[in-house]
């Protein structure tokens, strides 16, 4: 979801879709995110205790989310690599790992 939701800004930023209606970006995020929800579905169902998996639905919200973090850290800085995390972007990346070792407790 996060080349989804971003890759579009960076084409508009290149100007290949500056022309492009709202419209078309639209279809265009949804054909990328179409292919990552081919992928992260099966997954979850794979993954979930009622389905034989081991983990609970929380902790595989919270490990999506963690996932996504990490992803948009590496796309970000590959793609708008004008923009630069701070202090505060890496604390809260820390805290969300903290989150992930929480839910993780028994």
């Amino acid at each position: 979801m996060t080349l989804a939701w971003y890759g579009h800004l960076r084409l508009q930023q290149s100007g290949i879709s500056n022309n492009w209606p709202l419209l078309g970006v639209i279809v265009f995020s949804w054909g990328i995110a179409f292919l990552e929800y081919c992928c992260q579905v099966p997954a979850n169902r794979m993954g979930f205790i009622g389905n034989g998996g081991p983990f609970s639905l929380v902790q595989l919200k919270v490990i999506q989310e963690c996932i996504s973090l990490a992803v948009f850290v590496v796309i970000a800085n590959i793609m708008f690599q004008g923009d630069h995390l701070h202090w505060n972007h890496i604390l809260a990346f820390l805290l969300i790992i903290c989150a992930v070792y929480l839910v993780f407790m028994k």
